[in-house]
């Protein structure tokens, strides 16, 4: 799932060199925590969270089979 998350977010921002994604997992949950240079952080959430929403959308139609439920955060620390 990381390597989609990184595909999708590097071809929108301007410093695909700066995504970084982590990952948190627990007994029912798996958390991606999304973290872009602070100038691209607009970029990915998008005019009302369009953009994320999107990108939540395509990572938990990927990750429907699995038996955990899947979260992806953007990190606004930048």
């Amino acid at each position: 799932m990381k390597p989609l998350i990184e595909t999708i977010v590097q071809a929108l921002v301007d410093h695909p060199e700066s995504v970084l994604v982590t990952s948190i997992e627990d007994e029912r949950a798996i958390t991606y925590k999304l973290s872009v240079h602070k100038e691209d952080i607009g970029k990915v959430i998008g005019k009302q969270g369009r953009t994320i929403h999107a990108i939540r959308t395509v990572v938990y139609a990927a990750a429907a089979r699995q038996p955990k439920r899947v979260i992806v955060q953007v990190d606004e620390k930048g």
